[in-house]
């Protein structure tokens, strides 16, 4: 019989970076920490888009069930036009 894992799933995020270029990245994962480590690090664990505009910083962050759902919610962000975005980034930092 094989083992069976009893830990509790990871949760999901998804995030939102903003890059040295005044853009914004959006994105999903498990580990945050480690992502934007791996953004900041260049290929070739970072995503194409951010490696030319780097360094990035994490500036939202949201939690969700599942790994659909980030991805749900990464596209519904993706959406949002610059001035929406930066009112989700503004409203989730005047929660903290």
């Amino acid at each position: 019989m094989g083992h069976r894992n009893n830990a509790a799933p990871k949760p999901w995020f998804a995030y939102i970076l903003s890059c040295a270029d005044d853009t914004l990245y959006t994105g999903v994962s498990t580990d945050v920490e480690r992502r934007v480590g791996e953004h900041n690090a260049g290929a070739p664990l970072g995503a194409r888009y951010t490696r030319t505009r780097r360094p990035v910083v994490l500036v939202y962050l949201e939690s969700v069930a599942s790994r659909s759902e980030a991805l749900r919610r990464e596209l519904e962000i993706k959406a949002l036009d610059r001035a929406a975005k930066l009112t989700l980034i503004a409203a989730a930092a005047s929660r903290e």
